[in-house]
């Protein structure tokens, strides 16, 4: 085990977090990716701490788990919904030298660590050289575990740089060979991040990078471990799809071929996931408690957005054809599925082969509903969504385009697949539709100025018109 990685805590737990507090209800509802915006922090509680190196030397990293307690929002329960639970890595220096500056957690006065500095860490190369060393050891520290794929080589010093654009979570590139993707809001249990990638792995299927390694916490205050983090390897050169689109659209380029190609991807990925993991059939009782649900949230969301009430009738009507074919007898197909697609989940290599990323599912999900077997059609769903998103972020808009690619994609699924989802129209406007109602909620809430994007879909949805 290398040097680096052997320091378990040492460090005085309850007096750290308590001198840390004040600097943490400041810094932490500033980042990216805490998911508790607009309520403040009240307190921490202290899950684990791991000296990754030793606070006492000129450079020391804490490994924190910690749970963020803030006031419950409207019909939440406390018992239902936990404070949340974040990964944080703090650096730990006497001073903090100007590039390291945007880093700033703030300087502490007193506690076990009183006189230094403490910092986002993954903003410097020597802590994040540590999580690579322990990756590339298997090493243990105190109740953190690094795991590896022993098939694939990790070389030492790799040079690292972390990625700014990174929104629920955080990831660390290392020398363009891998990128290690930490999770910031973590929950005990089988995360499909790593779950999927694995399984997919093993399949052979070449569409979803394989993890190279990733990082557990085993604590002893809980059954299941929790999944930190996952090594996979780093597409050099490639192009992120919603920014990839967006170019193609500026330069008035037609995306047929690549919406085709996508959908191609996007069916191999499904189809190995159907050969590694079991498949349900989907009945009448189980098609009644999906449709009440997509009715429930429609419902819900007409109260918050009057701009959608007016359609609400049509929208209805989109689940209640879904649940009179259930009814008749039609049973449909469920299986593991990516969760949360999107443009911006896939990756397209310079030789033009289209990756999918982002296992993770919708984060404000529990790991029990991430992990359902459900109908291929949401995914695909929720990529015919962001191709109008694209169209529509484009000045002036373009829905001939998004029509284009949107049966482009269902086409080039088909020709892997056998199975062109604009077949089972039901079953895709009930999902395309939840979608959307989805996207109005958010968008109202959070980006008025996109409000009209989800808003000219649910016309169409709601009139039942298969043209953007």
């Amino acid at each position: 085990m290398s040097e680096v990685v052997t320091h378990s805590a040492r460090t005085a737990g309850p007096a750290l977090l308590a001198s840390l507090d004040p600097l943490l209800r400041e810094w932490l509802p500033r980042q990216r990716w805490f998911a508790g915006k607009g309520r403040p922090v009240t307190g921490f509680t202290l899950v684990a701490a791991t000296e990754l190196l030793p606070v006492n030397a000129k450079l020391g990293l804490l490994h924190l788990l910690v749970r963020a307690h803030q006031p419950l929002v409207p019909l939440q329960t406390a018992a239902a919904h936990p404070a949340d639970c974040y990964q944080l890595l703090i650096g730990v220096r006497e001073t903090l030298p100007p590039r390291l500056a945007p880093a700033l957690i703030g300087h502490l006065e007193e506690g076990p660590l009183a006189g230094r500095t403490v910092y986002e860490a993954l903003h410097d190369p020597r802590p994040a050289d540590v999580l690579l060393e322990a990756l590339r050891t298997r090493a243990r520290v105190g109740e953190l575990r690094f795991e590896r794929d022993m098939g694939q080589e990790i070389r030492s010093e790799l040079v690292p740089r972390m990625v700014t654009s990174e929104q629920s979570n955080s990831s660390v590139v290392y020398g363009d060979t891998f990128i290690l993707k930490l999770l910031r809001r973590i929950v005990p249990g089988t995360n499909p991040d790593l779950e999927l990638p694995l399984m997919l792995a093993r399949e052979g299927c070449p569409r979803v990078p394989a993890p190279a390694g990733w990082m557990m916490a085993d604590l002893a205050s809980c059954d299941d471990s929790y999944v930190l983090g996952v090594l996979q390897p780093f597409v050099q050169g490639a192009s992120d799809g919603w920014e990839l689109a967006l170019r193609e659209l500026a330069k008035g380029e037609d995306f047929g071929a690549e919406a085709r190609a996508l959908g191609r991807a996007t069916a191999e990925v499904h189809t190995a996931l159907a050969r590694a993991l079991p498949t349900v059939t989907l009945g009448r009782p189980q098609l009644e408690l999906l449709v009440a649900g997509m009715t429930q949230r429609l419902e819900a969301a007409a109260q918050a957005v009057p701009a959608l009430r007016r359609y609400a009738p049509g929208l209805r009507s989109a689940f209640a054809a879904l649940a009179d074919l259930a009814a008749e007898g039609r049973t449909w197909t469920a299986q593991r599925i990516h969760g949360d697609l999107h443009l911006g989940q896939c990756l397209r290599s310079p030789d033009g082969e289209w990756s999918l990323i982002d296992f993770e599912g919708e984060p404000s999900k529990s790991l029990t509903e991430r992990r359902l077997p459900q109908p291929i059609v949401r995914d695909v769903a929720g990529m015919l969504r962001s191709f109008d998103y694209a169209a529509h972020a484009h000045h002036p808009t373009e829905p001939d385009w998004a029509c284009l690619c949107r049966a482009a994609y269902c086409a080039g699924y088909a020709e892997f697949s056998g199975v062109d989802p604009r077949t089972d129209p039901v079953l895709l406007r009930a999902y395309e539709t939840d979608k959307a109602v989805y996207e109005v909620v958010y968008e109202a809430r959070h980006r008025p100025d996109w409000l009209p994007v989800p808003l000219a879909a649910i016309r169409r949805l709601a009139a039942n018109d298969d043209t953007p």
